[in-house]
């Protein structure tokens, strides 16, 4: 019987052949010498002991593991591996970054021939897989629509700066005041009607003002009373007199408070469920205040004047025997002041308007009394109002565009210019939900505008199981 002999495929040395033989042989070797001869020629402690040894892996530091070798990366290594046909001075920066690269994506980069344990596998990612760092998606630009979606007729409306003749209800009813007349316009279902009409000398209608509740509304006169009205059973309720000597031209409410500001440069707490409503009055302005707004606390109360005045009160310093101390007495604007606005997002920020000298648009800490920042809008502010969704501000100008002009806080750079009104816009409104602005210019004109949008809808958070296994059927 002839002795076989092995010979090396065709393209491997002997020399190599004869060492991965050997290597080969070895490990067979190895393999036969650790399997048991027999279970009966071993006692019941060295089968367990032999039992252990298999379940694990061969940790010898002396014997390969063959299962653990690639022998394919070994052929490689110990015949083309080690070739270099370049020099690698020759060779470029970025072609040895880029070679270095793949041998890391192929697992090239080893060194070692013979494995002596199983390594835990290792994610294989090719290199266009390599995953990149997430970049935050933009949020898209809101659409505003550059027209208004509805125009109404405002016959007889005063062309008065100093006035203020429209106000939007929390149960989505508009008043505006025209001429000796208030009417209510239903913006639910688009209806309208006459609240009251004055006579020649008690009008015409000076200010208007809808109650938190959005059933009573204040009218302020010009023959210096304020009438409190039921808009549901259209009603006269009562009639506050003797609180001012001249005309009312600002109105604000803080609860069961009725604030008015008259021509007479008096600013009046009246608490209309006594009899004696006069409760507390700021003196502080010396021509006719023009712009009341209580911020959301109801603790703080700013007030505008024709004197170029800013007066900031706070209820606390409030006395009824004594003349009311203000907090703040801000002298920066240099024209009327009328546009009032405090933020809803932001504790104790005031924004302020000027008239037509001025035309500045002023940012205020009302706890300390610092101007925050100050912007030049080149024409006369009427109106000021925060969006109730997003960081802006809209306000609403006189000469020359008679613009709505829709700002981003606090860079106050212009998102929007929104135009339509032939006269300055003197009034502002916005509805309760936010989302809709109102309005209305000596054009005779009452424009709507949907320019603040709907706001975004919050996705609902998943309910967490009250006990583990929640979802799972018990068996009683």
């Amino acid at each position: 019987m002839e002795e076989a002999v092995l010979t090396p495929p065709t393209g491997i040395r002997h020399d190599t052949f004869d060492t991965l033989l050997s290597v080969v042989i070895k490990l067979d070797l190895v393999e036969l010498s650790e399997k048991p001869m027999g279970s009966s020629l071993r006692s019941p402690l060295e089968q367990q002991f032999l039992r252990r040894n298999n379940n694990r892996e061969n940790l010898d530091r002396f014997i390969p593991n063959r299962s653990a070798m690639d022998f394919d990366f070994a052929h490689y290594m110990l015949t083309d591996g080690r070739k270099h046909t370049e020099n690698p001075s020759q060779i470029s920066p970025s072609r040895l970054a880029y070679r270095k690269l793949l041998a890391d994506a192929l697992n090239l980069n080893r060194t070692r021939i013979l494995a002596f344990k199983n390594k835990s596998e290792t994610p294989n990612h090719s290199i266009h897989s390599i995953p990149k760092p997430s970049t935050p998606i933009a949020k898209p630009p809101r659409h505003i629509p550059q027209y208004s979606q509805m125009v109404l007729d405002a016959p007889d409306i005063l062309d008065d700066y100093y006035l203020n003749l429209l106000d939007w209800g929390s149960t989505n009813v508009l008043a505006i005041a025209l001429g000796r007349s208030v009417y209510l316009w239903d913006a639910s279902n688009g209806s309208s009607s006459e609240l009251v009409t004055l006579d020649e000398e008690d009008g015409p209608v000076t200010s208007v003002s809808w109650s938190p509740d959005g059933h009573h509304i204040a009218v302020g006169l010009n023959n210096s009373h304020v009438q409190l009205w039921d808009s549901t059973a259209f009603r006269q309720i009562r009639t506050l007199s003797g609180v001012h000597t001249q005309r009312v031209g600002s109105l604000a409410w803080n609860n069961h408070i009725l604030t008015t500001g008259g021509m007479d440069g008096k600013i009046v707490n009246n608490d209309v469920r006594v009899r004696s409503h006069i409760v507390e009055t700021y003196r502080g302005h010396w021509q006719e205040v023009c712009g009341l707004k209580w911020s959301g606390s109801g603790q703080q109360l700013a007030s505008g004047g024709n004197d170029n005045l800013l007066y900031i009160w706070d209820r606390s310093m409030a006395s009824s025997n004594t003349r009311t101390r203000w907090l703040h007495c801000l002298e920066d604007h240099t024209s009327a002041v009328k546009a009032l606005a405090w933020c809803p997002f932001q504790r104790n920020l005031l924004a302020s308007g000027g008239g037509v000298i001025d035309g500045c648009i002023k940012f205020w800490n009302t706890n300390t009394g610092a101007c925050l920042n100050s912007i030049n809008t080149g024409s006369q502010v009427c109106a000021l109002l925060w969006n109730k969704h997003e960081r802006e501000l809209l306000s609403s100008h006189g000469l020359t565009q008679n613009q709505l002009t829709l700002w981003k806080y606090p860079s106050m750079v212009k998102i929007t210019e929104l135009t339509g009104h032939a006269s300055r816009v003197l009034f502002m409104a916005q509805s309760p939900d936010g989302c809709t602005v109102a309005s209305a210019a000596g054009d005779e004109a009452l424009r709507f505008w949907n320019v603040f949008g709907p706001p975004e809808v919050a996705k609902p958070a998943r309910k967490a199981n009250p006990v583990p296994f929640a979802h799972v059927s018990f068996i009683r």
